[in-house]
Formats: structure tokens, C-alpha cells, sequence
């Protein structure tokens, strides 16, 4: 498990696209964190590092964004509003990562356990400076356990 710390909003844009530079298709990342965590703001460095060049929001209401980056696909999901685990099921999120794809998954610790391998990232607000952000990194499976030294060590500078 990774500690790391964002002082700003390019941290956190920076921690994301380091992140988004070790990805590959059929990864999924699953964000965590209350509202005005940073989940989005994650999300748009992720895409800006694979070439995402439209924006990037959040699809609280759409459920799902795919953004074209190019060699690969962006799809952004966001399951606030789904309650239950069927619900989820129905974006077929498989399906999404099979195609050139990687999902980064908005609130989606609330299924976490069911998801099979992903990379667990969770944002934490500081009360005393809205700029401070506290990230949690994990890996589930082994999808991230062959990239995860590199990935602490790109990371280290940001480390608690």
C-alpha cells in the first residue's frame, strides 16, 4: 500500500498521470472519496496522460464517459446513483476494458470486493487546506503486483 501526499492540484493531476503512464488497456482503477475529494480532478490528469484532449467531467448523470486518447479508450464511470450490485453489473464494465480499454471508476468502493483485479486509489480532503489531498494507493490481483515497484518508486517523491 502506497501513502502519498498532494500539496496542490498539479500534485494530485501529477500523481494521476504517473499512475495513468503505467497503465494499460483492460486496467481498471477504482477512485474513492467523498464529494470534493478530487476523484475528478484525478481523473483529468489520468486522461491528459494519455492524450485525452477534450474535457473531462464528471458522469455522475450519464454514467459513463469514453473519452478517444488515441492507441487506447478512457471510459470515466461514476455509480453514485446506482444502489445496486445488478445495477453495476449492467454497465458492463468487462466489456468496457476487453476494447482497448481502461475504466476509471468513480465511488466505486462500494463494489470494490466484487471487481476482481484493480487498482484502489482513495482521496482524502484535508479540513485545514482545501489544496491538501491525502492518496491512498492499492493494488487487488495481479494486474498491479508486476508494475507495483515501479510504481512506488515513480511515486516516491509524493510518499508520507
Amino acid at each position: 500500500m502506497l501513502h502519498l501526499r498532494a500539496s496542490s492540484l498539479n500534485d494530485t493531476l501529477a500523481i494521476a498521470a504517473t499512475i495513468a503512464g503505467m497503465s494499460r488497456s483492460g486496467d481498471l482503477v477504482v477512485l474513492a472519496g467523498e464529494m470534493g475529494a478530487g476523484k475528478t480532478a484525478f481523473a483529468k490528469g489520468f486522461g491528459a496522460e494519455l492524450g485525452v484532449t477534450e474535457p473531462i467531467t464528471s458522469p455522475t448523470f450519464t454514467l459513463v464517459h469514453s473519452y478517444d486518447a488515441g492507441r487506447i479508450t478512457l471510459h470515466h464511470a461514476d455509480i453514485y446513483r446506482l444502489s445496486t450490485h445488478h445495477q453495476v453489473a449492467d454497465l458492463a464494465l468487462a466489456e468496457l476494458l476487453e476494447y482497448d480499454g481502461i475504466v476509471l471508476l468513480e465511488w466505486g468502493d462500494v463494489v470494490a470486493q466484487s471487481l476482481g483485479d484493480h487498482l484502489f486509489v482513495q482521496l482524502v480532503a484535508d479540513l485545514d487546506d482545501e489544496n491538501v489531498r491525502t492518496i491512498t494507493i492499492n493494488g487487488t490481483g495481479r494486474t498491479w503486483a508486476t508494475r507495483w515497484e515501479r510504481l512506488a518508486a515513480a511515486l516516491g517523491t509524493f510518499e508520507c
